[in-house]
């Protein structure tokens, strides 16, 4: 199959030779969605905490006596059916929430998303991204002339100027193939893969 090459002004200028197996691939949604929700869940840190029964600061005193109050027993106020009690099972800081995917199946899923992608037009390639020096406005304006505005770029060498020229941009995020992730590639409205990075998918996902 073939991909559209963009020129600096992002027309289509003329097309160039991709594989089936990374870019022709029928969608599979349903693998898609398992390694978008593993990718976020790998990602979760886990630091949330509650207390439960024990952890709470409560008086162990009995609220009430056993009889004659019409209420149901109570015996301290830090039960979990109580406001401001312990919780039964509590969220803790070390809870595990990763998620194993094979490496067939997120070579799958990855070569499915890209596929879809270029179904829907929003992938295309650029025989390079590039700017002379660190400025913001520089990598801004090639994007304005391209007429994008949310773009993720896989690039097949990130450099220092092109990575501060890119980290203050809102809708702009530029990546080496190795880090391009699932919910990026779902995210951002247009992908923009250099020639470079297009060998390199290749041999990655193929």
């Amino acid at each position: 199959m073939q991909l559209e090459l963009l020129n600096d002004q992002g027309q289509a200028a003329s097309k160039i030779d991709a594989p089936e197996t990374v870019f022709g691939r029928e969608y599979n949604e349903d693998l898609v969605h398992q390694i978008v929700v593993a990718y976020r869940a790998n990602g979760r840190q886990g630091t949330r905490a509650q207390k439960d029964r024990e952890q709470v600061r409560h008086s162990t005193k009995k609220p009430f006596k056993q009889k004659g109050t019409g209420r149901a027993r109570a015996g301290m106020t830090s039960s979990p059916l109580w406001r401001g009690g312990g919780r039964i099972f509590p969220n803790m800081p070390d809870e595990n929430f990763t998620q194993k995917i094979n490496k067939k199946m997120y070579r799958a899923g990855m070569a499915s998303i890209l596929s879809q992608l270029v179904r829907e037009g929003r992938l295309a390639v650029v025989d390079s991204i590039a700017v002379d020096s660190p400025k913001t406005k520089q990598l801004a304006d090639k994007f304005k002339a391209m007429n994008l505005q949310s773009v993720l770029v896989i690039a097949d060498q990130v450099d220092e100027n092109l990575y501060l020229a890119s980290r203050n941009l809102k809708d702009v995020f530029i990546v080496e193939p190795r880090y391009a992730d699932p919910v990026s590639l779902v995210h951002f409205k247009k992908v923009l893969v250099t020639k470079g990075a297009l060998d390199q998918l290749k041999e990655m996902f193929a």
